[in-house]
């Protein structure tokens, strides 16, 4: 069997043979060939009329041999640190002459190789000039391209280049670089890429897709808005944009690529194989977010319960994403580790676990709902009316909660802050409304839309909390350009929960942001598609008593009037 890669069909015996020789050859270490192998290199190469590939190590090895271009060549698999080249260089010749290709260059790039070298092959087999390229630093100023291109030298002159000493000082710069960014950097550096199928709100859910990041922790350093009415199997984008990422990720130091669309296992794998970075898709990116604003039992299981989900079908290569995720010591799982019998895989023992731990978490959900049916029923029997709140993530839900009841201080005060999913668990406040009485407002955690399936089942118990309300005050952000869209995503939700016939009553709030003009025609379609709505602004608690009158308005249809009730006496404060 050959060991020479790359399209050998067609070949004859005493070419393949040839062409094992290089195996070998050995060169200078730190040097980019010999005038001997350049020799070797063309008459092979005119011989068989395709380009001949050397993949080259410090030590002056020759590793492998393949009949193939730079992007073809056997090069290996692994990607080495940011602060580091490959430690290999490829030399190759090209039969039709020719300088450095652009696959040759992407090739040098992409797989941060030490150099890459192509000899010219002349019309008789001999060497020609060969031409050489090296990386330079990120941020370099040396050159605009992300390598540097040297002078051509004839194929005599070919071992004069100190490559080693090129190499040498171009990691020390890139370490030294690196060590000036990581004492310098406090979050990781994100880079988005949102993908435009044709969809009228492309740009804004890149918007969206920044502030997930940034509710994250993450600092965007960089958004790419791609169109592609057809998506590549594989990536996605394609192999050149995910080069043109990876470059800018190079230059900006960037460690994290964002997609706005949901990976597939597969995709992210080759994702993260062609760029060297970490990559996550918005789904992971909402998981992380509610992990970490998590705060009470019920919304840790059920953040927990949702990774699993998400974790389980991408266990291939997880070993480490696993071990982030806090399993406590009473899981049930705990168990099962190390009592299998031999001949069983990590995967098999990791998807046990996993298994285990979610049969585990439902049974404590289960528990919590039992916990959660009784509080309800509780609130039923004392006929006092529930005010639910819902509405986008960040359009202002726990402000306003916080303005109607007067919570202003702690240990009342719910958590408003201006970040995607502050609020992770419904929290109810006790308030007295003009005409009605004693109030549950109950605060809800926001909605999205395309919320992941697995995240969207395991808060569906906390959702469907809802369902007690006798009136929803439905929050939306007037200010955002987004609002008809955020406004639809709510009511989409709604309508899978089965509630959207509930009475509502639609504040549009941050009125002190948005302009008059587009409020107003906000306004305006809102109402003729039936909606009731009331200007607010919860923050500078403007339009409150409109709003309170509203929700008032409705109880009081619903049936709940307070005995003896006189707008003259009543006090007018929730």
């Amino acid at each position: 069997m050959t060991k020479v890669h790359g399209n050998t069909s067609g070949l004859k015996k005493a070419q393949l043979k040839s062409l094992e020789n290089l195996y070998r050859r050995r060169i200078e270490p730190g040097r980019v060939g010999s005038p001997e192998l350049a020799r070797n290199l063309a008459e092979l190469s005119a011989d068989v009329r395709r380009e001949v590939s050397v993949l080259i190590d410090r030590r002056g090895r020759v590793l492998s041999v393949s009949v193939a271009d730079a992007k073809g060549a056997q090069l290996p698999e692994t990607r080495q640190g940011e602060n580091r080249l490959s430690g290999y260089h490829l030399l190759h010749a090209h039969p039709r002459g020719g300088e450095l290709s652009k696959g040759d260059l992407s090739t040098l790039f992409m797989k941060r190789l030490d150099a890459v070298s192509a000899i010219e092959v002349e019309g008789d087999g001999r060497p020609g000039r060969v031409h050489t390229a090296h990386l330079t630093p990120p941020g370099s100023s040396i050159e605009e391209e992300d390598w540097r291109i040297l002078p051509p030298v004839p194929s005599y002159q070919i071992d004069e280049f100190d490559l080693g000493a090129q190499v040498s000082a171009l990691e020390e710069e890139i370490a030294r670089a690196t060590r000036t960014r990581e004492a310098a950097k406090d979050s990781e550096q994100a880079i988005l890429v949102q993908i435009d199928t044709g969809e009228v709100d492309a740009e804004e859910r890149l918007e969206e897709l920044g502030e997930l990041a940034r509710t994250a922790g993450a600092t965007v350093v960089w958004r790419e808005l791609v169109f592609r009415r057809n998506l590549k199997a594989g990536t996605l984008v394609g192999a050149g944009k995910l080069e043109e990422l990876t470059s800018r990720a190079y230059h900006l130091d960037a460690d994290l690529l964002i997609f706005g669309q949901e990976l597939g296992p597969a995709q992210a794998r080759e994702i993260e194989a062609a760029t060297g970075l970490k990559v996550i898709d918005r789904t992971q990116l909402i998981l992380d977010i509610f992990a970490q604003h998590a705060q009470g039992q019920e919304s840790r299981l059920q953040v927990e319960l949702a990774q699993l989900r998400y974790m389980k079908p991408r266990l291939l290569g997880a070993g480490a994403q696993l071990s982030r995720i806090g399993a406590s010591g009473g899981s049930a799982a705990s168990g099962a580790i190390g009592t299998r019998g031999p001949g069983e895989t990590k995967l098999e023992l990791d998807r046990r676990r996993i298994n285990d731990r979610i049969s585990f978490l439902e049974a404590q959900l289960r528990e919590v709902a039992v916990r959660r049916e009784e509080r309800r029923k509780s609130r039923a029997r004392n006929d006092v009316p529930v005010v639910g709140i819902v509405g986008y993530t960040n359009a202002g839900k726990s402000t306003l909660l916080n303005a109607l009841t007067h919570a202003a201080e702690e240990p009342r005060r719910v958590l408003a802050e201006n970040k995607l999913f502050a609020t992770l668990r419904p929290t109810s406040r006790q308030g007295y409304l003009d005409g009605v009485g004693q109030v549950v407002l109950t605060d809800t955690v926001g909605f999205i839309r395309d919320l992941p399936a697995d995240l969207s089942r395991a808060f569906r118990a906390t959702l469907e909390e809802i369902g007690d309300s006798d009136v929803l005050v439905h929050v939306l952000d007037a200010s955002s350009d987004a609002a008809e869209l955020h406004f639809e995503a709510v009511m989409r939700i709604l309508d899978d929960l089965d509630l959207a016939d509930l009475p509502a009553v639609v504040a549009l709030n941050k009125a002190d942001r948005a302009r008059p003009a587009e409020l107003a025609r906000l306004q305006e379609r809102l109402e003729q598609a039936g909606a009731q709505t009331v200007v607010i602004s919860a923050a500078k608690r403007q339009g409150l008593d409109d709003l309170r009158s509203a929700v008032a308005a409705v109880l009081n249809r619903r049936g709940y009037l307070q005995p003896g009730y006189s707008t003259a006496a009543a006090p007018s404060l929730l």
